[in-house]
């Protein structure tokens, strides 16, 4: 059966997106494939494989230009006006639609068919069927924040055709029970690079709580990956030294909790967005910029010079943009016709700003721990010892619990900057509103906070009213 894997998995992710949407357990391959441990890794890696391809495409340049610090250039101008999106960027995020459902379908067939064969041991099969789930909540999290309601598919019902939007609390729902059933059940330690583990669960977990906003439980969740002393900051003393964190040859961390794997065999194509045209930081022509930013930009501008990972995290580019123009730096592969870099969608240092945000609104005021985990990627930032005392660290009483809050997201926007995560918290904060316009003069149009569910979606699904289901505007 092994040399078979890649042919079934092939036709797995080549059937058309409307047909994945269900499945009628007809074919050899729903029949046969789920039998032995080598088929249903397999079936697991047709899970992730989605993922990597969305993630490698549009998807992070839709949510980049929409942020306080970047622009669209060319196609992804109209984001950054903040009316919501145009003819061109609706079908883009239409394609992730449909390619996040390819994984949840994938997932689905997991955990309807694994649990009926014989020939793998409970422990085995349970082991399979958490790191399905897990993945399944991974893709509705992002689902649920980019569309709102959505169609809720499961193993229950992934063979009817006609499924009305569930309420995002329904899926936020079935996100968290799929993450407990989940969390005790993935092994610690990566079976793969790239792999799942209840370190990476965890993670998820707290981020899933911390978005909606139940601050004690993401803190408890995101304090037990802490103090599993599992992870570490990866130390730097000069901004340079941030390519041991996203540069090519990076294999793993010890700050990395989950992350896309790619290769030179691999196409990853975010990079590309970022970089400009033949730029020593990425050799191929690429998109000249998609997205940019300028100097004056309020965030750029009063973003302390000292601070390591601006000098490493942008570069100036006279463009297409005027003398101003400055392109994101991070995930470059200088000489390289097609970058190599992973795409980290959990590290050591968000989860630990994540922990410090929840603990201060779960406590009602900052404490020396959620200071302590603030201090320690500010350290690190600045060149010192992330576990050491430093000149830069913040200090307890001059903290508030609201200027506490202020001064992490700040954090958190200049941490994770380029890596599709700062729209997500200016939405989660119920400040993206005030921060744009700080930052753009700009006014965010209601329609702009979710995208559109697609046509594709509304002429197959039967359920589906196209006027009464689409989302605000649209």
């Amino acid at each position: 059966m092994k040399a078979n894997i890649l042919p079934i998995c092939l036709l797995l992710l080549l059937t058309s997106c409307n047909d994945l949407l269900i499945e009628a357990p007809k074919s050899i391959a729903v029949e046969t494939f789920y039998n032995t441990a080598v088929e249903v890794e397999g079936a697991i890696a047709a899970i992730y494989a989605p993922l990597k391809t969305i993630y490698g495409s549009e998807y992070l340049p839709l949510l980049e230009s929409s942020t306080d610090y970047h622009k669209g250039g060319g196609s992804y101008a109209p984001n950054s006006e903040f009316q919501g999106l145009n003819s061109t960027n609706i079908t883009r995020a239409g394609t992730k639609w449909e390619s996040f459902y390819l994984g949840i379908r994938n997932a689905n067939l997991v955990l309807a068919n694994v649990p009926k064969t014989k020939q793998l041991s409970d422990e085995i099969k349970n082991r399979y069927l958490a790191e399905a789930k897990f993945m399944r909540a991974l893709i509705y999290f992002q689902l649920v924040r980019c569309f709102g309601d959505l169609v809720l598919r499961t193993e229950a019902n992934m063979g009817e055709t006609n499924v009305k939007r569930s309420p995002s609390s329904e899926v936020y729902k079935l996100i968290k029970d799929d993450l407990l059933f989940a969390e005790n059940l993935v092994p610690a330690t990566e079976p793969a690079p790239g792999r799942a583990t209840k370190w990476a669960v965890k993670t998820l977990l707290a981020d899933v709580y911390f978005y909606t906003g139940s601050y004690p439980e993401a803190a408890n969740k995101a304090k037990e990956v802490i103090d599993s002393g599992k992870y570490a900051l990866v130390e730097v003393s000069t901004a340079d030294d941030f390519t041991k964190l996203f540069g090519p040859e990076v294999i793993s961390s010890s700050e990395e909790i989950l992350s896309l794997k790619y290769s030179k065999d691999q196409q990853w194509g975010y990079p590309f967005f970022t970089h400009a045209i033949k730029s020593p930081y990425m050799l191929a022509a690429g998109f000249g910029g998609a997205l940019y930013s300028e100097e004056q930009n309020y965030v750029y501008a009063n973003w302390d010079k000292n601070d390591l990972r601006k000098s490493y995290g942008w570069y100036k580019s006279t463009l297409a943009f005027g003398t101003n123009t400055i392109l994101n730096k991070k995930f470059s592969d200088p000489g390289s016709l097609q970058p190599r870099n992973d795409y980290p969608l959990y590290r050591y240092a968000d989860l630990l700003l994540l922990y410090a945000e929840a603990s201060c609104e779960a406590v009602g005021l900052p404490d020396i721990n959620s200071l302590d985990a603030l201090n320690k990627v500010h350290r690190r930032a600045y060149g010192y010892n992330s576990s050491q005392a430093s000149p830069v660290d913040f200090k307890l009483a001059d903290y508030t619990k609201a200027s506490f809050i202020e001064l992490v997201r700040k954090e958190r926007g200049y941490e994770t900057q380029s890596e599709g995560k700062r729209w997500f918290d200016l939405k989660r904060t119920g400040k993206a509103k005030e921060y744009i316009k700080i930052a753009t003069g700009k006014d965010i149009a209601d329609k702009h906070y979710l995208w559109p569910i697609p046509l594709s979606e509304l002429n197959y699904n039967g359920a589906l009213d196209a006027v009464k289901d689409q989302n605000l505007g649209y």
